[in-house]
């Protein structure tokens, strides 16, 4: 048996994709929209030293496997393509057919995969964990994310709105969550390009500052401030939110910081926020989760070696009490998933769109990494495998928490 026919009993026959060998071999729809490529034999061996969704990375990353067609529909339909889910007689025949010794060689993983050290979520290793995702390049994220450079869940008014009209969207719900008004003080941990922090600004006449451990984010958000003269409210400091020395606050924006912070320093992160504010002021968390409170916390396997290392998902509950036990009363929350889902399709068609220039800006191998992780992303809040949830706090005045009687949002 060839190898494309092999895959094809791996994957289902059924499964909608065409499979080509580089041994020449062909199997599954011809006319299907999506087709997997094995272009060497080290795919495999990237498949066989890692079984699961890490050694398939690896094998698409280093180039040695190819997906032509749309990433997403490939996906949903190649989750049997690990060698531990392969039925025994279809391994020995891949064993057969390829020799045990060539399937099982070593290969060197690709180099985009992150290195960090030192104890977990220091603030050293935090700023190497943050910079390996975010210190690729601003050009490369204006691409993907578009004129917003918004890097979190946009909130679609509309099934047809635009990337642009939801990501405004979401900024303008934070800030009327938050009770944003003219002359109030805002922080922003882990600002990003700072979006909320020019929306804070520009709309409400808020004096925001924003922090983030991504000097490039940090740099483009000072010069955009400065282009929209904003500069009298709005400032962006290359800063950990730990080393804040105001206080004082109105209201703090989290947005998108949480999955990096970690479920031990969760409590003590909760604890900082609540210090930094002023009694009856507001925190608002915003954050990817797991859907419920069984599941471990650390983000393993693809996302964990490429994307995002050292990130952690908690379930909502354990946010919860984390932010009323440090503090906090917890006054509103909702889970936020398809709109992640659409967020995410808007950002792989951008990345599509100019595939070329990423390519030629970042690299082959990480411009793969986020095709990869994009769709993944999006099939995991399409199926419930993650969720987006927002949490908006108070810190209470004695007993009266100055929130209104129904929500004004």
């Amino acid at each position: 048996m060839r190898l494309a026919e092999i895959i094809e009993r791996a994957l289902g026959r059924n499964a909608p994709l065409e499979i080509t060998g580089y041994d020449g071999s062909r199997a599954g729809d011809r006319d299907a929209p999506v087709r997997i490529e094995v272009k060497s034999p080290i795919a495999l061996s990237h498949i066989a030293s890692a079984p699961g969704e890490l050694g398939l990375a690896r094998a698409y990353v280093s180039g040695a496997l190819d997906i032509h067609g749309d990433m997403y529909t490939a996906l949903r339909n190649m989750a049997a393509l690990t060698l531990d889910s392969v039925p025994p007689k279809i391994q020995a025949e891949m064993l057969l057919r390829l020799g045990w010794s060539r399937l099982w060689w070593p290969v060197p993983h690709p180099s985009v995969e992150a290195r960090v050290h030192g104890r977990r979520h220091s603030k050293r290793r935090d700023q190497e964990a943050i910079s390996h995702h975010y210190d690729v390049s601003n050009r490369f994220y204006e691409w993907v994310l578009g004129p917003s450079m918004a890097y979190t869940c946009a909130v679609y008014p509309d099934t047809d709105s635009t990337l642009e009209e939801a990501q405004w969207t979401k900024h303008d719900l934070v800030a009327r969550k938050l009770g944003l008004k003219e002359g109030m003080r805002l922080l922003d941990v882990g600002c990003g390009w700072g979006g909320m922090v020019i929306h804070a600004a520009k709309h409400y006449g808020v004096r925001a500052l924003g922090v983030t451990l991504s000097r490039k984010q940090a740099e483009w958000g000072q010069k955009k401030i400065a282009e929209l003269g904003l500069g009298d409210l709005a400032e962006i400091r290359h800063l950990d939110y730990r080393d804040v020395a105001e206080s004082g606050f109105d209201a703090i924006s989290s947005i998108g910081l949480t999955e990096h912070i970690g479920e031990a320093e969760l409590p003590a992160y909760v604890r900082s926020l609540h210090d930094k504010l002023r009694p009856g002021g507001r925190l608002l968390n915003h954050c990817i989760t797991r859907p419920d409170n069984t599941q471990g916390a650390r983000v393993r396997g693809f996302f964990g070696r490429y994307v995002f290392p050292d990130g952690e998902l908690l379930g909502p509950g354990h946010i919860i009490s984390a932010i009323h036990d440090n503090g906090f009363e917890v006054r509103h929350e909702e889970n936020l998933r398809e709109h992640y889902a659409k967020t995410l399709t808007a950002w792989c068609a951008n990345l599509d769109e100019h595939w070329d220039e990423a390519v030629r800006e970042v690299g082959e191998p990480r411009a793969r990494v986020w095709r990869l992780y994009m769709a993944g992303s999006r099939l995991g809040f399409v199926e419930n495998n993650i969720q987006l949830h927002q949490v908006l706090a108070v810190k209470l005045d004695g007993v009266d928490s100055h929130m209104p009687l129904r929500p004004e949002w």
